[in-house]
């Protein structure tokens, strides 16, 4: 007996999509051009800076390398071995002291190396070519000289990251004098974010946040930060049409760039699905998670794990609820205990099978190894989960904060889980402030707000993330914040609850505590419809007929949801998960790219959004839903991609030093 792959679903390998176009940049144009395809013995040395390795490790896998015909991976700033009879492929951003670097190893009567192919993540300044080939002894020894124009990482199959960790305050933080590190910023960013449509050969026609202020030449800099962006990114872009090869002429997709002063609330609001409860709630680094397994007659040993794309049942439950997600691990954990005898012996009595007893399964049948290993990896972390919900008291929390959002709470109800909930943390009680801060500013103006984190019991640092968020709102009400005046006025004409956002009504989100949404998801839609303002997102070009959709686009009928949903009244669901509406469509991963990997041609053209200052799990989640919804590939990008904890550090950071 074995799983069905309705229990484990792959991910579809179709290399249009995003990532695996990146992938394939570097296995099939820089690993192994045409030339090598038949010499299978021409294996060669990769030498890599600090920068680049982190790109390599995002696209591929080790294996991969390997496969490609590369024998050793170098660090170039690392002394090295010569080795004269091999080829080496260098791959390294364009700086001056990676180039001396290279050249020291290549020139001389005794080089390193035998040929060197060069390959530079973005383009490389002209001093930088002219210096190489000053070199005489140098050129000979080169096979290839190449701008990859790939200098992101791309994170998931459908997002990627500029690494800008520190966007938010270098931007939009008190401490605007550094002008320096401002531009620098801003031009690093463009390059990264161009790079990506060199790297898909995509020309996009772009749009972005239009300054809030009535008169753009005295809105403070921060204000003008998707403007300038989107212009020195659609600058670097237009010059790929003569630059690049095949590059098109027209546009081809679209992208939008907004900033985080969009949506405060979705970096600090509880988001229930599986992906995001996990960088939330877990001590996670990165994509990487440790866990325990337990040892017959010895100590329980640590494990790492990697939740990532390779792991069909992660692609299956990252973007469904945590209720749905415990539920579908149970049943699995279930149906393959039933149909495997000798499973059935390490069960308790024939009664629930726990996840040590699956460890023990492991061992007994080892040729279900890495199956049962990976149901055992899951149901370890959304017991955890369910655990920090029922402990931290997350369940009545999440209420309060989305019935903050839609406007259906107010001072009352916080004041109530303040003073009835003393087992809430520190950070999510602050969580919650910031959230209230947001929808009901006015209770934060004058004494308002010390009283209020006087009866959550926050410290007074605390009160530094509050104060902090009229660093990401319109001019004037940063000036008067300037002036001693709590303000976080985001339109004139608001005066209250300027934070509560109108609930949709898609028939989508069966779950309870699922009513919040990103509203990049409501722009991402109006801009797919052409319905977006183009006084609120201006456009720098007139956007051809071809960046709507390849014959199916804005007007596509919404796609098929999951043909078989699973049973939502398993005794095994919490009841405060169940919806008032029950009937949750929500599809998997798996079952999003079953259907994309085979239709992916008929997929209208792609739609890049780019947030500045950090963008969200929720964020993320987006994308792969309206991908299928919009039948268009929409592709995330950032400055970074942050957890409720990072970016009320970072919050914390925008007030004066």
């Amino acid at each position: 007996m074995s799983m069905s792959g309705a229990d484990f679903n792959g991910v579809g390998e179709d290399p249009r999509i995003f990532r695996n176009i990146c992938r394939d940049r570097i296995l099939k144009d820089m690993l192994k051009p045409d030339k090598d395809k038949e010499n299978k013995s021409a294996w060669k040395v990769l030498i890599m800076d600090k920068f680049t390795v982190r790109i390599m490790g995002y696209a591929c896998k080790m294996a991969e390398i390997t496969d490609a015909g590369v024998s050793l991976v170098e660090d170039l700033f690392k002394r090295r071995e010569p080795m004269p009879s091999m080829d080496v492929i260098y791959f390294v951003q364009p700086l001056k002291e990676n180039v001396i670097m290279l050249l020291s190893d290549m020139s001389g009567r005794c080089p390193l190396y035998r040929k060197a192919y060069i390959f530079f993540s973005s383009p490389i300044p002209k001093d930088l070519v002219t210096y190489i080939k000053n070199d005489s002894s140098v050129i000979p020894r080169i096979g290839a000289l190449r701008e990859m124009n790939l200098e992101f990482f791309a994170i998931d199959m459908q997002g990627f990251v500029t690494d800008h960790d520190m966007a938010l305050t270098d931007l939009y933080g008190a401490n605007e004098h550094n002008s320096k590190k401002f531009n620098d910023t801003i031009s690093t960013m463009a390059c990264r974010i161009a790079t990506t449509f060199a790297s898909l050969k995509e020309f996009p026609t772009v749009r972005y946040r239009a300054p809030k202020s009535a008169d753009p030449s005295t809105a403070p800099k921060f204000d003008m930060v998707p403007k300038w962006l989107a212009n020195a990114t659609w600058e670097i872009v237009s010059k790929y049409k003569s630059t690049i090869p095949e590059f098109p002429q027209k546009e081809t997709c679209e992208l939008l760039v907004l900033d985080r002063p969009i949506d405060q609330i979705a970096p600090v609001i509880h988001e229930w699905t599986y992906d995001a409860m996990c960088h939330d709630l877990l001590e996670m680094d990165g994509n990487k998670y440790i866990y325990e397994v337990s040892k017959e007659d010895s100590e329980p040993e640590k494990k790492e794990a990697l939740l990532e794309d390779q792991d069909p049942l992660w692609i299956e439950l990252r973007h469904i609820h945590i209720a749905d997600a415990s539920e579908r691990l149970y049943e699995k954990m279930n149906t393959f205990v039933s149909k495997n005898k000798a499973a059935q012996l390490h069960s308790r009595d024939g009664g629930e099978i726990s996840t040590t007893d699956l460890q023990k399964i492991v061992q007994a049948l080892p040729q279900y190894g890495e199956q049962v290993d990976k149901l055992t990896l899951h149901i370890d972390i959304a017991g955890k989960i369910n655990r920090c919900i029922r402990d931290y008291g997350l369940r009545d929390l999440g209420q309060l904060e989305q019935d903050l959002v839609f406007g259906d709470a107010g001072a009352k109800e916080v004041i109530n889980m303040l003073r009835s909930k003393q087992n809430l943390s520190e950070e999510n009680k602050l969580r919650l402030m910031i959230i209230y801060a947001i929808v009901c500013p006015d209770k934060f103006e004058g004494d308002k707000g010390d009283k209020l984190m006087q009866l959550a019991k926050l410290p007074s640092d605390d009160m530094k993330a509050i104060n902090s968020l009229r660093y990401l709102v319109s001019s004037d009400a940063k000036k008067a914040a300037r002036d001693g005046g709590f303000s976080l006025k985001f339109d004139a004409q608001k005066k209250k609850n300027t934070g509560v956002r109108t609930e949709r009504q898609d028939g989508e989100e069966g779950w309870a505590l699922s009513r919040f949404f990103p509203l990049m998801e409501e722009l991402v839609e109006k801009l797919s419809k052409g319905e977006l303002p183009l006084n609120e997102y201006p456009s720098l070009s007139q956007p051809s007929s071809t960046s709507q959709g390849a014959g199916e686009s804005a007007s596509a009928p919404k796609p098929a949801q999951n043909p078989q949903p699973m049973s939502r009244r398993s005794r095994r669901t919490p009841q405060w998960a169940k919806g008032r509406n029950s009937d949750d469509s929500q599809s998997s991963d798996s079952s999003v790219l079953r259907h994309a990997s085979g239709d992916f041609k008929r997929l209208g053209n792609r739609i890049f959004v780019f947030i500045v200052g950090g963008a969200t799990r929720s964020e993320l989640r987006v994308a792969h839903k309206l991908t299928m919804k919009l039948k268009r590939e929409i592709v995330l990008g950032s400055s970074s991609i942050d957890n409720p904890p990072q970016f009320i550090s970072k919050l914390k950071a925008l007030g004066p030093s």
